[in-house]
C-alpha cells in the first residue's frame, strides 16, 4: 500500500505539466524600441511630404491629428504601413501595371471586333 502511494505520488509529479515561457531580453525589447522608432520616423517624413500633407489636408486632416494617430498605431501595424509607404500615392487613384495591361487586352479585344464586323 504505501509502496503504491509513493508510486503514484511519483507519477502524479512526473505528468505535471510544466508551465514555463521564454522571457525576452533587453536587447529584443530595445530592439523593438529602434525599430518602432524607425519606422514611426519613416512614417511621420512621408506625411510631412508637401503632396501627402496637401491630400490630408484636403481630406480635412491637421499635421497635429496625423501625428497623434499614427503614435496610437501598434508596433505591428506601424510596421506595416512603414514597409507598405512605396506603394502609396499621395493623392487620388492611380493605375499599376496589371490594370494597364487589362486595358491594353480590353482594346486590342475592341479593335478587332470593330475590324470583324
Amino acid at each position: 500500500m504505501k509502496r503504491t502511494t509513493i508510486l503514484l505520488a511519483l507519477i502524479a509529479l512526473i505528468a505535471m505539466p510544466v508551465f514555463a515561457a521564454p522571457a525576452p531580453s533587453k536587447a529584443v525589447a530595445n530592439q523593438s524600441l529602434d525599430s518602432r522608432a524607425a519606422d514611426l520616423a519613416l512614417v511621420r517624413d512621408f506625411v510631412a511630404n508637401d503632396q501627402v500633407a496637401a491630400a490630408l489636408t484636403e481630406r480635412g486632416f491637421t499635421q497635429d491629428q496625423i501625428n497623434q494617430r499614427v503614435a496610437q498605431l501598434s508596433n505591428q501595424d506601424l510596421h506595416q504601413l512603414a514597409q507598405n509607404l512605396n506603394q502609396m500615392q499621395a493623392g487620388g487613384m492611380t493605375i499599376t501595371n496589371r490594370q494597364w495591361m487589362y486595358i491594353l487586352i480590353g482594346a486590342v479585344a475592341i479593335l478587332i471586333l470593330a475590324v470583324a464586323l
